[in-house]
C-alpha cells in the first residue's frame, strides 16, 4: 500500500481534499506535526509522497522556530533522491528553499479567492484545472520565493509572480491553497482572526461570501489536478 505523510504545523491547514483522494486510492495517509516531531527518526525517504503543508510562520523564522532547519534537512535530502512532494503555500515555500531559492516578504499580503495566470506550461500542465476560466483559486501568503534552478513556473497572479512550479515532474508547488475543502475555511475564519483583523482591506464577511460562491468549484478543479499529476507519479 503507497504511503502519504503530510508535514503540518496548524490543525486546521490540513489536507483538506486530499484527504479523500488519497483514501479513495488506497493509500496510508499519516500526520507529523512539525513542531514536536523527532526530526531525527523521520526517514525523509520512507514515503511514497510528502505533502508539506502551510502555516502562519516564515522559512526566515528559523532563529525563531528550529524546526525549520530541521524540515529544511529533511525536504534537501528528499529532493536529492527525487521523490515525490507536494508544497503547499509554507510548504510551498520550504520546498523552494529546500531547491536552492531564496524566500523572502512579498510585496502585498494575497488574502482571498482571486484567478491564477497560467503560463503556457501551466497550459500543459495538471494546473491547467486551475486556468481563471474554469476557477477562481484561494490565497493566503504574506511571502513568495525565488523560481528555484530547474523548475518550470505554472502560474502566477498580478501581485505574485511564483504562483505554482513544478520540479523535475515529481516536484509540485503551489504558493496558493487548491487544497482546501470549502466547508473547513470557517476554522481559517476563527484560527487567522487576529491577521484579519489585523490585515488592510481583509474581512471576515466577504471571505465567507467568496467561499461559498467559488468553492465547490475549486474543490472539483482541485480534484482533477491533483488526480492528474498523482497518476503521473506511478506510485502503486
Amino acid at each position: 500500500m503507497p504511503t502519504v505523510t503530510a508535514i503540518r504545523r496548524v490543525a486546521f491547514e490540513d489536507l483538506g481534499i486530499l484527504t479523500d483522494i488519497f483514501q479513495a486510492r488506497g493509500w496510508a495517509t499519516r500526520y507529523i506535526e512539525a513542531g514536536t516531531a523527532d526530526w531525527a527518526a523521520l526517514d525523509p525517504l520512507a514515503n511514497d509522497l510528502v505533502v508539506v503543508l502551510g502555516g502562519p510562520i516564515a522559512v526566515y523564522d528559523n532563529a525563531l522556530y528550529p524546526l525549520i532547519d530541521h524540515e529544511l534537512k529533511f525536504l534537501e535530502q528528499r529532493m536529492a533522491a527525487r521523490k515525490p512532494t507536494l508544497g503547499l503555500c509554507l510548504g510551498a515555500q520550504m520546498v523552494a528553499a529546500a531547491l536552492g531559492a531564496k524566500v523572502y516578504p512579498a510585496t502585498a499580503k494575497e488574502v482571498g479567492w482571486g484567478p491564477l495566470q497560467l503560463s503556457g506550461a501551466g497550459y500543459t500542465s495538471p494546473c491547467r484545472w486551475f486556468a481563471p476560466e474554469k476557477t477562481f483559486m484561494f490565497h493566503w501568503h504574506g511571502d513568495t520565493f525565488g523560481l528555484p534552478d530547474d523548475a518550470v513556473l505554472l502560474a502566477s497572479t498580478e501581485s505574485c509572480a511564483h504562483q505554482a512550479f513544478i520540479w523535475n515532474d515529481v516536484v509540485l508547488a503551489f504558493q496558493c491553497h487548491p487544497e482546501v475543502r470549502a466547508r473547513d475555511l470557517e476554522n481559517w475564519l476563527i484560527g487567522h482572526a487576529v491577521e484579519i483583523a489585523t490585515t488592510p482591506g481583509v474581512h471576515v464577511k466577504p471571505l465567507r461570501a467568496d467561499t461559498k460562491r467559488y468553492g465547490a468549484t475549486l474543490e472539483k478543479q482541485g480534484r482533477l489536478c491533483f488526480d492528474e499529476w498523482l497518476d503521473s507519479l506511478k506510485i502503486g
